[in-house]
């Protein structure tokens, strides 16, 4: 069972905005702040946005039973062509972060005529290896769940200052997403497998992303080296990478404004909104000159966004989707 939130009503023959959350997280944690960026809304005006939430991740979920068996990766995957015949989406763009990024990247090789872009954030294709996976375990058994996830999330530098937005979202994974549904998740991620795909050529039958990505990742973030081998998988004729200064582990929530630049350029690239204005978005470059300190004080206005209502001025209507 899957949590979908919907803002807005469908535009035309466009695809839907599709997102899929990380791991510790649900759609208004992950997105929010993005989507609720003053420049955001010159976009979302033009598509309808569909928000996934994995299953028992949204904000008052109700436990799942003793036992329940969590779906996999590929199984998440598998459900989202559910989600787009329910609500009559000829095909999405996708926006993932982590966990998210991966579930949409494989959604998008099983089903390529489903998708029409990526964006991947902080997406790592490797699956965890024995080591990997012992070291995540005991770290469990010595940490708080949310103490764990952090790591996956924020970068050193992040956890070490132990900024406002990493205090803000050590309590908010902590009172909002229930505690034993995401360690079921957190448990499936990682033991997720390979991505199987490569680049054309690079091995007999390769198979990789047909559709343009853009692929995202904060400097020094916990997932660079993933995001970086991930593009050494990708078609280089159709795959942009997005290394962004400044912005540490969730680009969206510290860089929303140069982040929905880049997003606009993406969807331009694919020959949608052509003629929109691009001027609301210089600004974003202004404000990432800034200095240090005002940019901790973005951080620290991003957390307060993360509680905020799904939008001004939408329709916006909430269901649970069997897949």
């Amino acid at each position: 069972m899957l949590h979908v939130v919907i803002r807005g009503a469908p535009k035309g023959n466009k695809p839907a905005i599709l997102t899929y959350h990380d791991v510790g997280l649900n759609h208004k944690l992950c997105f929010n702040t993005f989507f609720n960026n003053e420049d955001m809304q010159e976009i979302t005006k033009h598509f309808v946005v569909c928000h996934v939430d994995a299953p028992g991740q949204q904000i008052g979920a109700s436990q799942l039973p003793q036992g329940y068996q969590y779906p996999t990766m590929d199984q998440l995957a598998g459900m989202l062509p559910t989600v787009v015949q329910h609500f009559g989406f000829k095909s999405i763009v996708g926006i993932g972060v982590g966990a998210g990024a991966y579930i949409l990247a494989k959604f998008a090789l099983i089903f390529p005529d489903l998708v029409e872009g990526l964006v991947l954030l902080n997406i790592d294709p490797n699956g965890k290896g024995w080591i990997d996976w012992a070291a995540t375990k005991l770290s469990g058994l010595t940490s708080a769940l949310p103490d764990t996830v952090l790591p996956h999330l924020f970068s050193q530098e992040e956890l070490m200052n132990n900024t406002e937005l990493v205090q803000s979202y050590r309590q908010q994974i902590n009172n909002t997403v229930n505690q034993f549904n995401l360690q079921l998740f957190w448990n499936m991620y990682n033991s997720r497998r390979d991505l199987e795909m490569n680049r054309s050529g690079t091995v007999i039958n390769a198979k990789t992303l047909k559709c343009p990505v853009m692929l995202v990742v904060g400097d020094n973030a916990p997932a660079e080296e993933g995001v970086v081998e991930c593009n050494s998988k990708l078609d280089p004729t159709n795959t942009t990478f997005l290394k962004m200064a400044d912005s540490g582990g969730l680009p969206q929530l510290t860089q929303p404004g140069k982040l929905t630049e880049a997003f606009k350029y993406f969807l331009q690239g694919m020959g949608y909104m052509p003629s929109a204005s691009m001027t609301r978005l210089a600004r974003s470059r202004t404000a990432s000159l800034t200095s240090a300190s005002s940019m901790d004080g973005s951080r620290s206005r991003a957390c307060t966004h993360s509680d905020s209502t799904e939008g001004v001025g939408t329709v916006t209507h909430t269901m649970e989707v069997s897949c």
